[in-house]
């Protein structure tokens, strides 16, 4: 796991933190090494030995002298002394315990062999060369330190004084020495100023991808433009690239050049503004090399093209409205046409748009010798309908009629109310034997399941007489051709109705 500084800390700051980690780790392991600043915890331990000796030595002499008063009193006034101290006790070799002073069994735990026990120190006593005992002295555990505590180690205050005062010293002294580094420095005003008065976005990069000089119109893109952007990597401002697939690893135009040459021209990419806006622009490479013909560095050109962005944007916007404004005119065209064509009852065409479409075919028919056959209908008794059950009822039977009879015909064929509740087919590319056939589906379907589709009132059964006449028949207009099919029903009606009837010439 890397750890990385923010993007806007200044070079002069890196460096200095960099120096300062590096001798600060330097100092911290020669201490470690020649322990040149004292540890506060081994001093205490030392003295805690000193201390346990020169009781020893004291215990011995009372324990020799047999003065088992004076060594009680002896014990008593260490624990009273020492508040660290929570028991002490003599302790021959042989496990008895000559004198104690406090709550020695609770408070004593023997170190282990060859381990130090900072808190239990135990000295022997030797007699006549030989081990006599030992003085066992329990100290209380440390409490826990406060960072006050903490912060009040030599060490502490050591590295946070050298590191306040060096870092600040090292800070000045590399502000005052980088700044001849500087690569804008080494620059002449006037070839500054060249630079600066370009309309595009210009940044040279060194091999590495790292800001070497950066023009005013690049800085103005930035969101914080006054930014020292010397040393920083392109890459680490907030780009963001066209047509990015989601989870998908993009390298940056200036990265890919630096890394394979190939020229980038015209590449489009974005750059993050306060509020959420962005900056569109065109970013293009051009290669830096040595007079060896190696690449140091390339020269990024940022074309701001926002505005014709928007301006697209808007076309865009205006073209979607006339779009919609498009659509919603042809919709009411249709709607118009519709009025204009339709019988508004039942949706069959009306008998002005019926003429105009079966013109035309008739027409076609007679110059093409191509089949058409016309078909008339009529509601058997429909007048008994608007009697017996009103005219509502009676609108519904045409509705039923109607809609029967659309559903046998084919979408090619012209289907018309022609009036009250008669209606009008022109059947093109039929002959009238298939004509005839076409009428008789109809006029079973409607004597079928026109009457079950009557819901508000039971009428019985529905019935529709039919006449048939076809385009070979020698009918010269379209109104003829009716009057034929129209001729053919008429027989259906005389002859007891709910029939089809052909027309047939009458013989001269």
């Amino acid at each position: 796991m890397s750890l990385r500084l923010p993007s806007r800390t200044s070079p002069v700051a890196r460096l200095t933190l960099g120096l300062m980690g590096l001798v600060v780790g330097m100092l911290m392991t020669l201490n470690l090494v020649f322990e040149a600043v004292p540890d506060r915890e081994r001093t205490k331990q030392e003295l805690r030995r000193q201390f346990a000796e020169t009781l020893a030595i004291q215990v011995a002499a009372l324990a020799e002298s047999g003065d088992g008063k004076t060594l009680g009193r002896t014990l008593q006034q260490v624990l009273a002394r020492h508040h660290e101290i929570l028991s002490v006790a003599l302790r021959e070799a042989s496990g008895y315990v000559v004198d104690q002073r406090g709550d020695h069994g609770r408070y004593w735990a023997a170190p282990e062999t060859g381990r130090a026990a900072p808190n239990h120190l135990r000295v022997p006593i030797q007699a006549e060369g030989k081990h006599w005992g030992d003085v066992e002295i329990a100290f209380a555990p440390d409490p826990p330190r406060s960072i006050r505590e903490w912060m009040s180690e030599p060490k502490v205050l050591l590295l946070m004084g050298f590191s306040l005062g060096g870092g600040l010293l090292v800070y000045a002294y590399l502000r005052r020495v980088l700044h001849y580094l500087d690569p804008a420095t080494a620059i002449p005003d006037r070839v500054r100023k060249a630079f600066d008065a370009f309309s595009d976005g210009v940044v040279v990069l060194a091999s590495d991808g790292r800001i070497v000089l950066a023009n005013n119109s690049f800085r103005s893109m930035l969101p914080e433009g006054s930014e020292d952007l010397h040393g920083h990597l392109l890459s680490e401002l907030p780009w963001s690239r066209a047509a990015k697939a989601e989870g998908q690893e993009t390298v940056l135009p200036w990265e890919a050049f630096l890394r394979n040459g190939n020229p980038v021209k015209d590449y489009p990419m974005s750059i993050a503004q306060p509020r959420g806006a962005s900056l569109e622009m065109n970013v293009a490479c051009t290669p830096i090399a040595d007079p060896d013909g190696r690449l140091r560095g390339c020269l990024v050109t940022f074309d701001n093209v926002t505005d014709i962005h928007r301006a697209n944007a808007k076309l865009r916007r205006t073209l979607a409205e006339l779009e919609d404004s498009r659509r919603k005119i042809e919709a009411k065209n249709e709607e118009l046409r519709l009025l204009a064509t339709r019988d508004p009852m039942t949706g069959c065409l009306n008998r002005r748009a019926f003429f105009e479409i079966a013109g035309e075919r008739f027409e076609q028919g007679l110059r093409t010798n191509r089949e058409l056959s016309c078909i008339m209908a009529d509601i058997d008794h429909f007048k008994s309908f608007n009697d017996l059950y009103g005219h509502s009822v009676g609108d519904q039977v045409i509705q039923v009629v109607a809609r029967t009879m659309a559903g046998t015909t084919r979408p090619e064929d012209a289907l018309c109310r022609y009036g009250g509740e008669e209606f009008c087919i022109l059947l093109p590319d039929t002959g009238l034997e298939q004509a005839r056939s076409i009428a008789e589906r109809m006029r079973s379907a409607i004597e079928t399941h026109a009457g079950e589709a009557i819901r508000s009132t039971r009428v019985g059964k529905i019935t529709a007489s039919f006449g048939v006449a076809s385009l070979c028949q020698g009918a010269v207009r379209i109104e003829e051709l009716i009057d034929h099919a129209d001729g053919a029903l008429y027989a259906s009606k005389e002859n007891g109705r709910n029939q089809v009837t052909a027309w047939q010439p009458q013989a001269d």
